[in-house]
Formats: structure tokens, sequence, C-alpha cells
């Protein structure tokens, strides 16, 4: 790589960064906080808490899980060979984009029909999936085959996952100011295998 194509590239990771941390406070400036902090009670009430998302989204839910583990909550990833079965009293967070993912779907039927509650993530409340959820948090951002870049420069889905990570963190974070559990005591909690 020539020093000018360094120059260029560097040039374009900064535009870049700047765009997706830009579109993300355009996005949280459009949050209804109020229906994000509904989450928070169904955390505290459940039993227990089950994340699923598909691809990215799960992976941001899988982060999600861990910081909730950290509360000594009993967390599962939907999925998983250890996930055990859900049941009544018990809690399922699920995100999808478009609220159409079949597996997601699919898992909140389950849920449902155990009993369990279901909240989403999700771009709307018109969906398969907002209708078997008791509550949605709306994250206005692009679904992945939304290609005409009105809501979002980035590709495929990007603002809705990268928010995602980023609110389920402020939750947790949320959660953690309010109980005032030291970080010391937490950290007990963190994985000790790796």
């Amino acid at each position: 790589m020539s020093d000018q194509q360094l120059q260029d590239t560097a040039a374009g990771l900064k535009a870049n960064l700047d765009l997706i941390l830009k579109e993300n406070i355009k996005l949280s400036e459009q949050l209804d906080f109020n229906q994000l902090a509904l989450l928070i009670p169904y955390i505290q009430q459940a039993d227990r808490i089950f994340l699923a998302g598909a691809g990215r989204s799960g992976l941001a839910l899988r982060s999600a899980a861990m910081r909730l583990m950290h509360f000594g909550l009993t967390v599962f990833v939907a999925g998983e060979t250890t996930t055990p079965a859900i049941r009544n009293g018990d809690l399922l967070i699920t995100a999808s984009g478009s609220g159409t993912t079949s597996t997601i779907v699919k898992a909140a039927e389950k849920a449902v029909t155990a009993g369990a509650q279901v909240v989403s993530f999700s771009t709307g409340t018109e969906s398969p999936l907002a209708k078997l959820s008791a509550a949605v948090m709306v994250l206005p951002a692009a679904q992945k085959e939304d290609h005409g870049k009105t809501i979002s420069a980035q590709y495929a889905g990007s603002l809705f996952e990268q928010a995602l990570l980023l609110l389920t963190d402020a939750v947790f974070q949320t959660m953690w100011d309010a109980d005032g559990t030291p970080a010391e005591e937490l950290w007990k909690r963190h994985a000790n295998l790796e």
C-alpha cells in the first residue's frame, strides 16, 4: 500500500466512523425512552430470562445476556444446547428489525404458548413478532433489506444492530446505577474459563 493509499484509507475509515456515530446519535434523538424503560420491570420480574436474535442482532443480544448474568440473573441464549425449556414466569427478549424473522417469530410463539412474556426490539409495531410481544422497543433504523439509504447510509441493517448493542448496554448501566452493587462484586460472576 502506498503512502497515498494509506492516507486515503485512513481518511475513509474516519469518515465512516463519523457517519456511524452520527447515525446512532440521530437515532437516539428519535427514541421513546419511556418505551425503552418498560423493559427494566420485565427483566426484574422475570424468573428467568431468555434472549433470541438471528445474525448480528443475535450477537448483540449475546452481549446483553452476559451483562444480565453479571447481575446474578438466570439468563439463557436461545439455541444453545444447554438452554432449558421456557415456561410461565420467564421472559423472552427478542430482536428482529423486520419483526418477521421466522426463527425468532417461532421462538416467540413457543414462549407465549408456554406462558412466558415476550418483549421485542424492532423497527415497528406492525409485525408478527410485535403482535406476540407484551412490549415492543422501536428502534427507528433501516431494515436489512432497505437499500434506499433514506434512513441509514450503512449496509444491511447495521444501524439497528449497533443501536441494539448500545441500548441494551444503556439498560444494563441504568439498572446498575439503580442497584449500586460495586463493580468488584459483579465481576466475580464474569467468565473465568476464558
